[in-house]
């Protein structure tokens, strides 16, 4: 297989570098100046994308182009309609994401219950409606380059804290900047916060899905700024029937869109229902190589799946996957990066197993004069993954290999895994969400 990978910060180095370890041919375009080292030494490059589509159109049904940001739906519509084998999302999946309310219409379009969403486009307006309507709020950017570390989840039931916010982001960005200022207010609710996902070939979703539980905060014990994404438990096991009543009423949008790739839909659970909250239309970061531990067939055989109608199926292991994100700071900022962990070695113990060092999923690393040190913009250094029949062997298998695994001023959550095992768990299964088959 050839594959041509397009983004703006190489975000599926991993999985470039596992398909030339396989024997394929693979070519990169990193748009972000400030990325050009990720993976450099390890997985080649090419300045110019579309020069390289003669490569990729020579090479027929073996030919692949791979995209990894929800913001070049346009582009690959275009290269599909010209005959191309794309893997990434669509404009539509584009939207879906970057566009909050766009997304919520679309979810009660196919059947779903949303939680009241109001879209502003200045921190005044949205003021005025607070003091009008006190409560407590979520605040989320529109746009698919949107910060996550600039999202709020408000505290307080009368909302002082939310205003309080909004009130110290005007005076900052004084609202010279559209783009500062295009955001919604999402009513808070109550509950267990679970994803579901899986990948869409264009026609149809593949199965199984899956079920992932997200650790976005910095800290242990969920303290501190919104980072994306710190560490996850996935298992394609038993997400049938909370997929039925969620993502998988997608569908029909996706076909017509054209849609082709991973797409994963938030959600928060509680007695009372599934409460959508927004899309990943793109693969996830670290989501993908969390996955990758517990899929039975390479890259290589998922992306051909992915671009062939008549597939229906991805092989999988049963049980869990846990995830652990490690980084160098100053994560999950950039400010001060190339003067704290920029060229940083990575270290593996001394005897650590072939196994360990597959369950390590690189980010922003590059190959220095032989050595494999940090790169970047951010100090990602990659997640560890391990692989479990439950939720605690999973735990184990992903620390252990983190311990292997040395680079100076390492940081990671200990305790990723631990709310499920504390009863997340116990109540997805008594509100009836966690099973095969039926409805909720």
């Amino acid at each position: 297989m050839k594959v041509l990978g397009i983004g703006e910060t190489c975000d599926l180095g991993d999985m470039y570098w596992r398909l030339l370890r396989a024997g394929h041919e693979v070519r990169v375009y990193i748009e972000d100046p400030g990325f050009h080292d990720v993976f450099a030494g390890i997985v080649p490059r090419t300045e110019d994308w579309e020069a390289e589509l003669d490569w990729i159109r020579a090479a027929g049904s073996e030919g692949m182009v791979v995209f990894e940001s929800a913001a070049k739906g346009d582009w690959q519509d275009a290269l599909r309609k010209d005959g191309y084998s794309v893997v990434g999302g669509s404009l539509y999946g584009d939207r879906l994401e970057s566009d909050r309310e766009f997304g919520q219409a679309a979810l009660r379009e196919a059947g779903l219950r949303t939680a009241p969403t109001r879209e502003f486009r200045s921190f005044d307006a949205a003021l005025k409606f607070l003091n009008e309507q006190p409560g407590r709020y979520v605040f989320k950017s529109n746009g698919a380059h949107a910060l996550r570390t600039r999202n709020y989840i408000g505290q307080l039931d009368d909302g002082a804290d939310l205003v309080a916010f909004l009130e110290s982001q005007g005076e900052k960005t004084g609202a010279e900047d559209p783009s500062d200022t295009d955001f919604v207010l999402m009513d808070h609710v109550e509950g267990v916060e679970v994803g579901i996902g899986a990948y869409f070939n264009g026609e149809r979703f593949l199965a199984p899905p899956l079920v992932d539980w997200e650790h976005k905060r910095f800290f242990p014990g969920d303290i501190g700024e919104l980072t994306g994404e710190m560490g996850t438990i996935v298992s394609y096991e038993a997400a049938s029937r909370m997929f039925a009543n969620s993502l998988g009423l997608m569908a029909d949008q996706l076909r017509a869109a054209g849609h082709c790739g991973y797409i994963n839909l938030n959600m928060m659970a509680n007695s009372e229902g599934l409460w959508p909250l927004e899309f990943t239309s793109r693969f996830g970061y670290p989501g993908f190589a969390i996955c990758n531990a517990l899929h039975e067939e390479d890259w290589a055989s998922i992306l051909r799946k992915m671009v062939d109608p008549r597939s229906t199926t991805i092989r999988t292991r049963p049980g869990f996957a846990c995830g652990v994100v490690l980084t160098v700071p100053p994560f999950p900022y950039r400010y001060g990066y190339a003067e704290l962990s920029k060229g940083l070695p990575v270290t593996f113990r001394k005897g650590t197993s072939s196994a360990h060092k597959d369950a390590l999923h690189f980010g922003e690393v590059t190959k220095l004069r032989g050595r494999l040190v940090s790169g970047g913009q951010s100090g990602y250094i990659g997640v560890a993954t391990g692989t479990g029949l439950d939720v605690p062997e999973a735990r184990r298998a992903a620390y252990a290999a983190v311990q292997d695994v040395y680079v100076p001023n390492m940081r990671y959550r200990d305790d990723i895994g631990l709310r499920l095992m504390n009863g997340e768990m116990d109540k997805l299964r008594s509100w009836g969400y966690l099973g095969e088959s039926g409805t909720t």
